[in-house]
Order: structure tokens, then sequence, then C-alpha cells
């Protein structure tokens, strides 16, 4: 993303060391038991997980696109190996891919170029993408990422200027739900949503140990809508998120957490930028500095947040718009938000398996 137009302090980092560890499994097999199907088998997986739906802007029926559902009207698979990730992840058939390995990317930054119904999704908390991560290209939807620890793309350089490695990227893709997934440890970003992408929930996920957490922006048109809520970032510099050039930015029950005496020092928090209109509710702000900030340009309106131990600017302002105008949602208290995300955030054994 270009230079942020104001300052608003700087973080620091000193070096980490990434240790990856990989397992090496083989094959792509279909799941087993009820509700599965064999490799040429027909129709969607009945365990619940695989019925979930998006909720937020990714669940609004636009741009001929009903909600967000990912490939669940397509065969379930489980890969175990790069090679057949990237098969059926790149395939012009819809999926659900059930990631049951840690994978490692080779070469190291890779992303893998997703299609449109897809559904990726760790297989409990064993599926992990080391080294990389994955792109959605423009005009790319109903693409859901689930379940999946995503981390170690770092070489070195806090503020790297080399290596554009993304744990997820998006560049004008739509309908899209990521949820429940560790990112972490990134030479680049955690998410990039770029150049338009729209109609985005980014729900229960651990965004942590990174220089640049969250980008929204890339573009000088104000079209897109995306829903952020019941997200843990910790240990993260900036882009927490930073939202440049946003129609509908709706945040709640967010919980940002910047640990006092560690590496890693916060420059700011949740940021509006350019003619972006943010939505901010009860979300709970520990440690921060510059916990919320505003362009002049942007409008923001704060509801019910709590903030603890926060120092420098916390702004709002302008005439922003009304979330359940667009879909339906209920608040977690602001004061429940940090027992309620750390407990329910990241991956889960819960999402994945079948039984």
């Amino acid at each position: 993303m270009k230079a942020e137009r104001r300052a608003v302090g700087r973080g620091r980092r000193r070096g980490l060391a990434a240790v990856v560890g990989a397992l090496t499994l083989a094959g792509a097999v279909a799941l087993p038991g009820e509700g599965a199907f064999a490799e040429d088998g027909r129709g969607p997986a009945a365990t619940p997980w695989s019925a979930e739906v998006a909720d937020g802007f990714a669940s609004v029926s636009a741009l001929g696109q009903n909600g967000t559902y990912g490939g669940r009207d397509g065969r379930t698979v489980t890969v175990r190996t790069l090679a057949d990730l990237e098969k059926y992840a790149t395939a012009s058939e819809p999926y659900v891919i059930v990631v049951a390995a840690a994978i490692t990317m080779d070469p190291k930054g890779k992303e893998i170029k997703v299609a449109s119904d897809k559904t990726i999704v760790g297989s409990g908390t064993s599926g992990q993408i080391i080294g990389g991560g994955f792109f959605l290209g423009q005009g790319v939807h109903n693409v859901i990422i689930r379940n999946l620890t995503i981390r170690d793309s770092y070489e070195g350089t806090w503020n790297d200027k080399e290596h554009d490695w993304d744990a997820i990227q998006m560049d004008g893709a739509h309908h899209v739900w990521i949820d429940h997934n560790e990112l972490r440890h990134m030479a680049d970003g955690l998410i990039d949503s770029r150049k338009d992408t729209t109609y985005l929930t980014v729900s229960w996920n651990r965004l942590q140990q990174n220089n640049k957490s969250f980008g929204i922006g890339w573009t000088e048109n104000t079209t897109a809508d995306i829903t952020i809520h019941h997200n843990w970032f910790r240990e993260s510099e900036q882009r927490n998120p930073s939202a440049d050039n946003i129609a509908h930015a709706h945040l709640y029950n967010n919980y940002l957490q910047d640990d006092p005496g560690t590496d890693i020092n916060s420059s700011y928090g949740n940021y509006a930028r350019g003619n972006t209109k943010m939505v901010l509710e009860n979300s709970y702000f520990q440690g921060f500095e510059n916990p919320v900030v505003k362009d002049a340009t942007a409008a923001l309106v704060q509801r019910g947040n709590l903030f603890v131990n926060t120092t420098g600017r916390n702004e709002s302002g302008g005439t922003a718009f009304d979330p359940k105008a667009y879909y339906s949602y209920s608040l977690d208290p602001a004061d429940r938000v940090p027992s309620i995300v750390t407990s329910g955030s990241g991956p889960t054994r819960a999402i994945g398996t079948t039984g």
C-alpha cells in the first residue's frame, strides 16, 4: 500500500527467526464417513461445518452471486501435498478441499491462484500452509478459506520491500469469507484486500506477529463492502486494519492487543483512510498507540468501544452508514470481547472433520 498519509507513530521490530517444520505426507483422498463422497462422487458433503455460509457483507446477494458458500455444491477431497492442493484449488469445478497436513510452499513465497467456488479448510487443527499462501485474482468469487494456520514466509527483514509474500491476497475478487484462521509471521501482509475486492467477511481469525497485518485499498474507487468481526490482532505493528477508499467498512467485536515489553510495538490500530466510511462497534483496544485514526476525508462512527492503556489518537467524525440496512448481526458486550475472541478465534477441532 502507498505510504500512510499521516504520521501515526513508528513501531519497531527486532529479529525473529522462522523455524519451519514440515510434515510430509502423500496423496489426496475423499473424506470418509457419512455425507462425504469418493473422488468420483457427486453432491455436497453433509457435515455441519460444510453447510455453514458466510455472514456480514459476504452474505449479501450481488454481482450475480447469492451469498458465499464456497465449494459446497461440489466434491469433498482431502489433500496432504502441495501438488494436490494446487490441483484442486485451481480447478474450474467447485470443491471442498480439506487440508489434513502441514504443506510447505515451494518455492518459498508461492501463492496458489485459487479459482471460484472453492472451500479450503483445515482438518481440525492439522491444516497448515508454511512459507506461502493464496491469491484470488480479478473476478474470482465464492471462496471460503477457513480453519488454517498460514505462517512463516518471513525473510528476516521486518519492513520487507523485496518479498511481497502474503498469507492471503485478493485483487478484484468478490464474495470471500476468511474465517477461523491463524495468520502470522509473513514477509509482507497477512491479508491484502486490493483493487476493489468486495463482499468480503473476515471473522474469528488470529492475526499476529507481523508488521503489516491487514491492508485494504490499492484503488481510487470507493466501492468495496467489507465486514471484519471477532478477530484477534496481537503483536502487530500496522494495518490493523488500514482501510483506504472503502464504501462500507463494518468492524465490530475485534480485540486489538499490544503487549508491553515485546519486540513489536503498534504504530496504529484501526485506520479509516481516503473516502472510507467506517462503523466501529464494541471492540476492545488494549495497549495500542493511536488506536483509532481517520483521515480528514474519511467518516468514522464509533459506538461502544473500550480502550485500556491506549495512548495517542482516538478519532471519530462524519456520517457513515447503518450496517443493519445490509444484513443482520448481533453485538457481544465490549467488556467480554477479550475472553470471547481469545477462546473462540483461530483453528478449531470442530471444523474440517467428519466425526
